[in-house]
């Protein structure tokens, strides 16, 4: 017993100083996100700036319950809260913000989320001599019944990369009692992509040669739609993915309300790249487009989804969506086992919160934190090759193995890497994770034709 507890000791020894080693060699520097992130999931160079816009959207059409019957509608000049990101002067310019926002589950008491922020309110952007030039603006889209800040951690993210990100609260009606949810969503199914497109086009029209703030750091000619749940049914609308207004789901939408949705859908709003996750509305109970709308999109799309998603339907929806997208490259990244709630802050819920809240905005399987560091990563890429043209960035989404878990790394006995990502020197793993860190994910690829 006494010999095998000196073996057991040389050998920690060995471990520890092939740790040291490596650890001299590659140190672990993730300032402002866990060790466990990928490469490109960590905060990027510039500070960034938040404020909040009140945007008018005119010549809209609304309808009451009693118009879902009878097909009346009634015009409506629309207002939106619209919360902006940029890259900002120095950290110090402003404290960092709080987001609050309370929840109203239907017959119980409201719940109140706060999330700490990195961003700093109304900070002054930075000049296009300081960041290089335009950028390009990212248009997001929360699900039905979400908000505008719920997804302030990708938001921040992707502005602190070089982006002017534009996040849209949609102002759903509130569901007060089950009665509500039909005209609720009635609505939503009309007003996600006119949403999507007003806001774009007045952001568009506000970074003229006149334009101050973060307008004028706006590149128009470079955009993206990020959308989640029925804010991806949007945004696959919104670049070129018409909708089969013949479906069955718009039964309930009057005849003008749903024609104003298709006179909008003919116009090309100029979408350079889609994100969409957990997008709503390619499961065969609620399709709402045909292989030939979604045939027509040509901006390369990324889909993220989690293979038991129970309300979009991964197997029969999402997938169905991905393979339909026959004029574009498109990726589909999967979280394997996970539901629905595939994005959104890892928001912490007071004790006595309802469980309909943790339901709402919790994944059953994957921590959030993880989920977000993982489509930060992705995300990053995504923009980049596509909005900016870097081509270094095609060999995070073209990975080697479908499934993360068939990827390969090979090290010496007793080697410690401490965080080191994948590079040009590990080809059969996936890029910019940590060795066995990239796991429980697989991605798809398919280009134009397929």
């Amino acid at each position: 017993m006494k010999k095998r507890h000196i073996a057991l000791a040389a050998l920690g020894i060995i471990g520890i100083g092939a740790g040291t080693a490596a650890y001299v060699a590659t140190p672990t520097i993730h300032e402002g996100a866990p060790g466990e992130t990928p490469e490109l999931g960590r905060f990027g160079e510039y500070s960034v700036g938040t404020q909040e816009l009140t945007l008018s959207m005119p010549g809209r059409l609304t309808f009451g319950t009693l118009g879902m019957a009878t097909g009346a509608t009634e015009p409506e000049t629309r207002e939106l809260q619209v919360r902006v990101y940029y890259p900002a002067e120095a950290r110090s310019v402003a404290p960092q913000i709080t987001y609050s926002h309370t929840m109203n589950p239907p017959a119980m008491e409201p719940v109140t989320l706060e999330f700490a922020g990195r961003a700093h309110a109304d900070a002054p952007a930075m000049g296009t001599e300081q960041v290089g030039g335009k950028l390009p603006l990212v248009i997001m889209s929360h699900g039905f019944n979400g908000w505008n800040t719920q997804f302030s951690n990708l938001a921040e993210h992707i502005a602190s990369h070089g982006y002017v990100v534009a996040s849209i609260d949609h102002a759903d009606m509130t569901i007060e009692a089950t009665s509500d949810f039909l005209l609720s969503f009635s609505r939503v199914l009309v007003s996600r992509s006119l949403d999507q497109r007003q806001v774009l086009e007045q952001l568009q029209a506000a970074s003229g040669p006149d334009a101050e703030g973060f307008n004028a750091l706006i590149d128009p000619e470079q955009v993206a739609v990020i959308g989640y749940s029925m804010g991806g049914y949007g945004a696959l609308a919104t670049a070129g993915g018409d909708y089969d207004y013949d479906s069955e789901t718009f039964a309930t939408v009057p005849s003008d309300a749903l024609d104003q949705l298709r006179a909008a859908g003919s116009e090309d709003v100029g979408v350079g790249a889609v994100i969409a996750f957990a997008p709503w509305g390619g499961q065969p109970d609620n399709r709402v487009w045909s292989s030939e709308t979604l045939s027509k999109m040509t901006a390369p799309v990324l889909v993220v989804s989690g293979s038991q998603d129970d309300v979009s339907n991964h197997a029969e929806g999402v997938s169905w969506v991905f393979d339909q997208l026959t004029g574009t490259n498109r990726h589909m990244l999967v979280f394997r086992e996970a539901r629905h709630n595939i994005v959104g802050n890892a928001f912490d819920l007071p004790e006595d919160a309802p469980f309909r809240t943790a339901e709402f905005l919790k994944e059953p399987v994957w921590r959030q934190g993880r989920i977000n560091g993982i489509n930060q990563h992705f995300v990053t890429a995504f923009l980049d090759l596509h909005l900016k043209g870097d081509e270094d960035k095609a060999g995070y989404l073209d990975v080697p193995t479908v499934d993360a878990n068939a990827g390969t790394w090979e090290t010496s006995f007793g080697e410690q890497l401490n965080g080191k990502f994948a590079g040009d020197s590990e080809p059969e793993h996936w890029r910019g994770f940590q060795r066995r860190w990239a796991a429980g994910l697989e991605m798809y690829s398919k280009a134009a034709g397929e």
